[in-house]
């Protein structure tokens, strides 16, 4: 294709190989790509013309709102990128209510950084550059989730440009499928150009930082579950578990959501008693502090890795023990802890697209390169023998398995029963998932 034939309404917002915005465009965070083009559109309006020359010239379709995702499929090769970053308004629709309307290619840092003045926030992911869409889609654990619940959890109105170009307004009134399946698995049915999110009331939060050599039995795991089972839900935290020679150090962030040094520090002395604990500090700041824009950036590929998780009801001993050895044998992995009860539980398991709603524990495992996935499997089969479902924003490798990790049982069939009928052709479906779910 040449500009030449490109509709006059994308004048300007496209970029092909030769631009020199190109090379910032490609790619996501773990996947250089050369796709054929990236349209930036500046309106819903213009995501609509964007889809349908796409479907007309029968190139391949991605939708990219950050470019933060595991599995890179926010780009493509030859095919057409619709780029969402240019729909990233954030607005007060009602301050009362807390309704806020959000553009889903805002980064987070931009709407943390834009809801601060009110005394709001979102529960979102963990760093700023991740974009709303792809996150607002899938579920969102993220630092407030304990207290908060998952991002899709206080969605209430999302506006979504259709596979056949439509252009619909979801909520529990209106195309009350569409919006249960926007709520944890929108990337199948369309294209979701903004959201109507509850923020919650918050303006300070207070972080602890804690480094921890961790027991090779898995003890200091299963402490660090023990405890996040009985503390308060304003505690929520998020640890890394890496190797240091053949120890395990965990260095886990907690966030305590308020400003209340006392109730801070009952809920977090627990911690510090859970492992030798190496180093500590602990601070006030803006919860925008943790989604900084310090973090915004341009997605160059930069960091290619192979990720997979999976969900705990409990941390068992077993399991705990099966996660630190992942850390402390031959070949480690990096892997990712994060308390996802609370107010997560609180939501019936069919009420949305996400229906792990017992889960506890997530837990993350990657390899670098020169590791691929071969060795991420070999070390993961031990965890993942405890594990129950998975999240779908930290896989890498999506296929009808995974696919049924997402989405279990009844869920994952209303899922692609929704799918085909919102997209019949499947245009989104086949840049998910390979043919066996088309």
């Amino acid at each position: 294709m040449t500009p030449a034939t490109l509709p006059k309404e994308l004048d300007g917002k496209v970029v092909l190989p030769s631009d020199p915005r190109y090379r910032l465009l490609r790619s996501t965070y773990t996947k250089v790509s050369r796709p054929a083009m990236v349209v930036l559109p500046q309106s819903t309006a213009d995501v609509v013309v964007a889809l349908r020359y796409a479907r007309d010239s029968g190139l391949p379709i991605a939708v990219r709102s950050g470019g933060h995702g595991m599995s890179g499929r926010s780009s493509n090769d030859g095919g057409v990128v619709i780029d969402l970053s240019g729909l990233n308004q954030v607005r007060v629709l009602d301050r009362r209510a807390r309704l806020v309307r959000v553009g889903a290619g805002a980064r987070w840092a931009e709407v943390a950084q834009a809801l601060s003045p009110a005394g709001l926030a979102i529960s979102s992911g963990d760093h700023g550059n991740v974009g709303v869409g792809g996150l607002a889609t899938a579920g969102g654990v993220g630092w407030l989730v304990r207290d908060y619940g998952l991002t899709i959890d206080h969605i209430r109105a999302a506006e979504v440009v259709l596979a056949d170009g439509r252009v619909v307004r979801t909520d529990a009134e209106h195309e009350p499928d569409l919006f249960w399946a926007v709520r944890g698995a929108g990337a199948g049915v369309g294209i979701v150009t903004a959201f109507e999110i509850e923020a919650t009331e918050l303006s300070d939060i207070t972080v602890a930082q804690l480094t921890l050599a961790v027991a090779r039995d898995g003890s200091t795991l299963t402490r660090w579950a023990e405890h996040l089972a009985r503390a308060p839900r304003q505690l929520s935290t998020a640890a890394m578990l890496m190797s240091h020679g053949r120890q395990a150090i965990l260095s886990l962030t907690a966030v305590y959501a308020g400003t209340d040094a006392g109730r801070m520090r009952r809920a977090v002395t627990p911690l510090l008693k859970i492992g030798a604990l190496l180093d500590e500090s602990t601070q006030r700041a803006p919860y925008a502090a943790l989604v900084s824009p310090a973090h915004l950036h341009p997605n160059l590929g930069q960091q290619p890795a192979n990720t997979t998780n999976g969900l705990l009801p409990t941390m068992t001993p077993n399991a705990a023990q099966a996660v630190t050895a992942a850390v402390t044998g031959p070949h480690p992995a990096l892997m990712q802890l994060r308390s996802v009860g609370g107010a997560v539980n609180d939501v019936a398991a069919d009420a949305t697209a996400y229906a792990h709603r017992d889960a506890t524990v997530l837990v993350v495992g990657t390899v670098f390169a020169p590791g691929d996935r071969t060795a991420l499997d070999r070390i993961w089969r031990p965890v993942g023998a405890h594990t129950r479902g998975a999240y779908a924003n930290f896989e890498s490798r999506l296929d009808a398995a995974a696919f049924r990790r997402f989405y279990p049982g009844a869920t994952g069939d209303r899922v692609l029963a929704l799918w085909r009928r919102y997209d019949p052709d499947g245009i989104f479906r086949s840049a998910l998932y390979p043919a066996e779910l088309s």
